[in-house]
């Protein structure tokens, strides 16, 4: 049995040894690349791909700010005089017109002061003309005049000076609009400068919002925005930017904005929770398709496709991402052209056929063999 496994085994060996021949000259793709029939080079193993092509475009940035209901048109009432309150007829929520009297004060005293002043005045003024007429005789001396017409003067403006405070005891509304807050009651007695009312416009409604530096530069009063107020529901309102302050928070890098409310929406008031939603067109940015992006343990990179067919990993620093596209601040060219499809398996150096081309926006921008 020895001597016949001894017999067999050269001829195993050489069927392994032809078979593997056989294999290799028949493979497209045998050792040293050599080309298939017809002479051409085999294309089996090119590595598909979908490639898009770095481009620029105007960024369409929509954003969603939240903030406060607050009235512009708003009066605190105070006392210009000191007093007893002797009328106050408004309270907080009642509705007001312009001009009507929301707070009148004891005006006994300063109508006795001025009933005084006008006695002097008149006595001011019957003196100053006997010594004009004695003037005209020579009977006085001009200084005597003088001093008569200063003492005219003066009277006069003690009079209007007692008008005026005595005006200050009756407040009028300034606008329409409701009382919001009311700090007395008739029969207390205030100091001047008092806080009494405080007066507000309800169809002034403004939201106030903190706003990126990033969208502050593309507002301008006037642009219109969308305002979801959450008390109201799902409903949606037109406003507009009103005011934009012009210096922003170092800490947050964020500026104040006001958007108007125009018409005020039924319901609305004054605290309460809104979501203003800006919409700007921004400056052109370099983009690619968000598919294009990839990143692992050492950042962000895309697939570069080379002069020679094969592919390249850059690394780069990649911006705000909108809808399918991603801004690219560092690393890429205008008009490189990027892998968006064909990951599994490619690698720097590897060789790929485009299957199609994009421009960063996504848009077919042709084949490319």
């Amino acid at each position: 049995m020895i001597p016949a496994v001894e017999t067999h085994r050269p001829w195993t060996a050489a069927a392994a040894l032809l078979a593997a021949a056989l294999h290799t000259g028949c493979s497209p793709d045998a050792a040293g690349g050599a080309p298939a029939a017809g002479g051409k080079p085999s294309e089996s193993r090119s590595h598909l791909v979908e490639l898009a092509t770095v481009s620029r475009d105007a960024l369409s940035l929509s954003r969603v700010y939240t903030g406060s209901l607050r009235a512009r048109r708003v009066v605190r009432v105070h006392a210009q005089e000191e007093g007893r309150i002797t009328a106050l007829p408004y309270f907080e929520g009642d509705a007001v017109d312009g001009g009507d009297v929301v707070l009148r004060l004891d005006r006994v005293l300063l109508e006795t002061e001025l009933e005084k002043a006008v006695a002097m005045r008149r006595e001011a003024e019957a003196n100053l003309e006997r010594l004009s007429r004695l003037a005209k005789s020579r009977m006085v001396a001009e200084d005597e005049v003088l001093r008569g017409r200063t003492a005219v003067d003066v009277a006069r403006s003690e009079e209007a000076l007692l008008r005026t405070r005595l005006g200050y005891t009756e407040v009028a509304a300034p606008f329409p609009g409701v009382v919001t807050a009311r700090l007395a009651e008739p029969g207390d007695v205030v100091e001047r400068h008092d806080h009494v009312l405080t007066i507000a416009d309800p169809s002034s409604l403004v939201a106030d919002l903190q706003v990126s530096e990033l969208i502050l530069p593309h507002l301008s009063v006037g642009h219109p925005v969308t305002v979801r107020v959450d008390a109201l529901g799902d409903g949606r309102f037109d406003g507009r930017v009103l005011r934009i302050h012009p210096a922003l928070d170092p800490a947050t890098r964020q500026g104040r904005v006001e958007v108007e409310l125009r018409p005020a929406p039924r319901g609305a008031r004054a605290g309460q929770f809104a979501r203003v939603s800006f919409a700007v067109r921004a400056l052109d940015r370099q983009v690619v398709p968000f598919s294009a992006l990839r990143r692992d343990t050492e950042g962000e990179y895309v697939f570069r496709l080379r002069e020679d067919g094969t592919v390249e990993r850059v690394t780069v620093r990649g911006g705000r991402r909108l809808a399918e596209r991603v801004e690219i601040l560092e690393g890429l060219t205008d008009g490189d052209r990027v892998v968006t499809r064909g990951f599994l398996g490619l690698t720097e150096g590897t060789r790929v056929q485009p299957v199609g081309d994009r421009r960063g926006d996504g848009t077919a921008a042709g084949s490319s063999g």
